[in-house]
């Protein structure tokens, strides 16, 4: 019965109200979903919120609209959903900041796959007028939609290939770069106007549509490549944000009450969670478009080779007697942590640590990684306790107690650099002040490497500081041999 219901009234005309109550509450389940998601202790919960919503969605969509057999639906869903769990079981985790760019370029490509198909057929779409051609408002939809999803899907492409390490990940200047991303712009916006007042169809009509794919696809990739490493959280969470309008957009044209939803909500958020990286690192979001932050890791921040200063090197045995000794430890990690998949013996060296009665605790710097929340969800993969995991706000006051601040692989995020260094490109960014700490250990593979954003650090040099140099899990697994 529910279901005649539903698919009564789905051929246009007034909006079914069965449809739109079924859209609503996928929409309520997105939102739970999203806050479910902003703490790692209710983040299985926001998953299934978003997989219930979708579920609801996506049936009632199938359900209400003649699209194709439920044989050819079938295979469509099966095939899709082998992929999407064939890569979720074999991905690393270290993988996962290019994976989620990755998927962010599919949603970007089914936007300009899905707006050119309207053009090319609007009357399956229910966006003509009496003669037969597109609607102004249709037109407007379809113009921006395109465009926002070409940029999804090229400025994602390039995203995967610097968070893969396919392409450097230093920034790629181009000269007079802000004069072309502008006039680029710009003439996607004039196209998009002029296709929205012109009525004439035709070859001209497809002329303009093939422009504003064309042109949009190029300022994605100009966009993009002139972002630094240390910019990367930023602009994947910039992209999430591209692909929500992108979808939005689309559900306006399709008439898709729960796409227009999903889509604001991810616009929303990503736009909101990118505000809230670059505040995290003292910088516009104007700035981070601009592009410029970060340089190639195996030099400074001017390319030249670094001056070589005396540092002083420890081993495994040295950090254990020290750790076990220490009342209060502090644990600070970064990429090189997941590069390394070394979250697990962590958490065996922490338990070991609370064994013998040492207050353990993990700093978490909005930035760090190479997405948001990066380490927290590896530290939760490791079962790490939620109560044991703080963020940079809620800890830096206490490394001045911390008996050991122990670095994992992280860089920039502890460079005091950025707040004595004016010159330094990451001055002004909020770091941790493991300086404070009475003994600082630094796990990194060699000293000939520095931070994505290619400065030296002053950590390395100081009194305090043991270089405990070497693969992070093979150290960690040393140190926890030593203390048992």
């Amino acid at each position: 019965m529910t279901f005649s219901i539903l698919a009564a009234g789905a051929d246009g005309g007034s909006v079914n109200p069965w449809v739109a109550l079924a859209y609503l509450v996928s929409g309520v389940f997105f939102i739970l979903a999203l806050r479910g998601l902003s703490s790692p202790a209710t983040s299985r919960a926001g998953n299934r919120n978003g997989i219930i919503g979708m579920v609801i969605a996506v049936g009632t969509t199938l359900i209400t609209h003649n699209l194709a057999t439920w044989y050819e639906i079938a295979i469509a869903i099966a095939i899709g959903g082998a992929i999407g769990f064939v890569i979720a079981r074999r991905i690393a985790m270290t993988s996962m900041p290019e994976l989620v760019a990755g998927f962010h370029s599919l949603v970007g490509l089914a936007a300009v796959v899905v707006g050119l198909a309207a053009w090319l057929d609007p009357a399956s779409f229910g966006i003509v007028d009496a003669e037969g051609q597109i609607l102004m408002v249709s037109r407007i939809e379809l113009g921006l939609g395109i465009a926002i999803g070409a940029i999804t899907f090229s400025g994602s492409v390039i995203a995967f290939l610097k968070l893969s390490g396919r392409m450097s990940g230093s920034p790629i200047l181009l000269p007079a770069r802000h004069v072309i991303n502008l006039g680029t712009l710009a003439a996607i916006l004039v196209l998009i106007g002029t296709y929205a007042v012109s009525g004439a169809g035709g070859a001209g009509e497809g002329m303009l549509i093939v422009w504003i794919t064309v042109l949009a696809f190029i300022i994605g990739f100009l966009l993009i490549i002139p972002i630094g490493g240390a910019d990367m959280p930023v602009v994947v969470s910039m992209l999430n944000s591209y692909s929500g309008w992108a979808a939005a957009a689309m559900g306006f044209t399709l008439g898709n009450t729960a796409m227009i939803i999903t889509g604001a909500l991810v616009g929303s958020s990503g736009a909101i969670l990118s505000y809230i990286m670059c505040r995290a690192m003292n910088r516009s979001f104007i700035s981070v478009i601009a592009g410029g932050f970060g340089a190639d890791d195996s030099a400074g921040a001017d390319g030249a080779p670094r001056e070589q200063r005396p540092y002083k090197q420890g081993s495994a045995d040295d950090a254990a007697f020290m750790l076990e000794q220490a009342e209060k430890v502090i644990i600070i990690p970064g990429y090189g942590m997941a590069v390394a998949q070394a979250q697990h013996i962590l958490r065996e060296m922490a338990d070991a640590l609370k064994e013998k009665d040492v207050e353990v605790k993990y700093a978490i710097h909005p930035v760090a990684g190479r997405m948001p929340g990066h380490m927290n969800v590896l530290l939760a993969e490791a079962n790490v306790p939620y109560d044991e995991v703080f963020e940079l706000e809620d800890i830096n006051s206490e490394f001045a107690q911390a008996d050991v601040a122990f670095i994992i692989g992280a860089n920039d995020v502890v460079n005091p650099a950025a707040k004595t260094d004016k010159s330094s490109p990451i001055y002004g960014m909020p770091v941790f002040d493991v300086d404070k700490a009475k003994q600082v250990f630094f796990i990194k593979r060699s000293m000939g490497g520095v931070g994505y954003a290619g400065v030296d650090n002053d950590v390395f040099y100081m009194d305090q500081t043991m270089m405990l140099l070497s693969d992070a899990k093979k150290m960690v697994e040393e140190i926890v041999k030593a203390l048992d």
